[in-house]
């Protein structure tokens, strides 16, 4: 087994780490083992806020940071205690969402509440995935903005995500950001926050550099990481504007993407 030429592994979940069922496989279990032997550290970095990421830790074994939230939440795994947690404006993300509203017409709406056990409250309309993890419903557009926020999320009965995230980025990019994070799941952020963020500040607590981290990732939410990486790696399965930025593509989600880059940099 060769050297391993970096220091830092960061992975996205869906759509990259997980596989359609959010598992693992055991072959890419086997690759992030062998790169932690090798000296080397892997670090999850997700869109998904820590409430609805620590079951999979959790089955991973995992003890170390995570960045979760969109880059909101440092997360010791270990210590199960938030290192860091960035909130939302809510009066800021409430004129932004006036403003988009008054573009494109009435929004559906959800929203992650802060915290160690913050609440994904979901407004009428909303559309779900379906998945094992508790979601709370809510009538009054009050309740939306009750307690501090990580971040909100907008549905358009007609337009695209990506239709939805270019309107919305010409309308309120000054005031907050607007990502795509998975199909169907379009975020309202604080301006500024991205996953590139919360990894480097995971990465200095680790006593690692941009240029000794590879990423891999799948949606355009992974541009900013790509940046700040030394080296990006995009699933087949990927969103084209992440393809486009990333220094190579590998395999998809389903067929071991992760496992087969690893694989070759520790020449197994």
């Amino acid at each position: 087994m060769s050297a391993f030429p970096y220091r830092l592994v960061a992975t996205d979940l869906d759509g990259t780490l997980l596989r359609s069922d959010e598992s693992v496989s055991d072959r890419t279990r086997a690759a992030l083992a062998a790169v932690t032997a090798a000296g080397a550290a892997h670090i999850v970095v997700t869109g998904r806020a820590v409430p609805w990421t620590r079951h999979i830790l959790e089955d991973l074994g995992y003890e170390g940071l995570a960045v979760c939230g969109q880059g909101a939440q440092v997360y010791h795994a270990g210590e199960r205690r938030l290192l860091t947690s960035v909130t939302l404006d809510r009066q800021l993300a409430g004129l932004a969402l006036s403003k988009v509203e008054a573009e494109v017409g009435p929004l559906a709406l959800a929203a992650s509440r802060d915290g160690l056990d913050g609440e994904v409250l979901v407004g009428p309309g909303y559309r779900v995935q379906e998945g094992p993890l508790p979601v709370h419903a809510f009538e009054d557009p009050t309740d939306l903005w009750s307690a501090p926020l990580n971040k909100v999320y907008i549905q358009h009965p007609t337009l695209s995500d990506d239709e939805l995230t270019r309107v919305a980025r010409e309308t309120v990019g000054s005031l907050v950001d607007i990502v795509v994070a998975g199909p169907g799941i379009v975020e309202i952020l604080p301006l500024g926050l991205s996953k590139a963020t919360g990894l480097s500040l995971a990465a200095r607590r680790l006593g690692a550099k941009a240029a000794e981290t590879i990423a891999f990732g799948d949606m355009p939410n992974d541009i900013p990481m790509f940046g700040w990486a030394g080296h990006g790696v995009a699933m087949d399965n990927a969103h084209e504007e992440l393809k486009a930025v990333a220094d190579e593509v590998t395999s998809s989600n389903e067929e071991d993407g992760i496992a087969v880059v690893l694989e070759r940099l520790l020449g197994l």
